[in-house]
């Protein structure tokens, strides 16, 4: 088995990929863990309600992740144990790749895996992780063909 990705669109435009495409992105960057992940793609007051809730941040933002936090007794008991939930910001990600140049679907590719890769335990808190990260997620990104995001002109 593989990771399963279930795409809940409470939020939706022109630029949102497919869920094939979703599965592709947040597969590669689980690196072959057999779990469960939802995304879930919402509008910007319901994003920037959680990352009220949860960062204390009254804006929204265009990534969350929310690790699966579960008992090991109920761990046992699951085919697939869930990764967690991603919650992305549609129209935040829109406008993000606007501003930044950047193909809408290079963005939502880098934030899918961003997130993922959260998920799994990488952090950029300090620079020696943020270093790190970055390079898990450059390596990903160019495994589509897609150029590094963190590069500057």
């Amino acid at each position: 088995m593989a990771l399963e990705v279930s795409v809940q669109r409470e939020a939706s435009q022109a630029a949102v990929p497919d869920d094939a495409a979703f599965q592709r992105w947040a597969s590669a960057a689980a690196a072959d863990r057999n779990a469960t992940l939802v995304i879930r793609l919402v509008d910007a007051a319901e994003s920037e309600a959680l990352n009220q809730r949860y960062r204390g941040k009254a804006k929204p933002t265009n990534v969350l992740s929310f690790p699966a936090e579960l008992p090991a007794v109920v761990l046992r008991e699951l085919a697939q144990p869930p990764l967690g939930d991603l919650v992305i910001c549609v129209p935040l990600v829109e406008a993000e790749a606007q501003a930044q140049g950047k193909a809408v679907a290079d963005h939502w590719a880098h934030l899918v895996m961003h997130g993922v890769l959260h998920l799994r335990g990488f952090d950029h808190e300090t620079d020696q992780e943020a270093g790190h990260m970055e390079a898990l997620e450059r390596e990903l990104l160019a495994s589509f063909g897609i150029a590094d995001p963190y590069a500057t002109d």
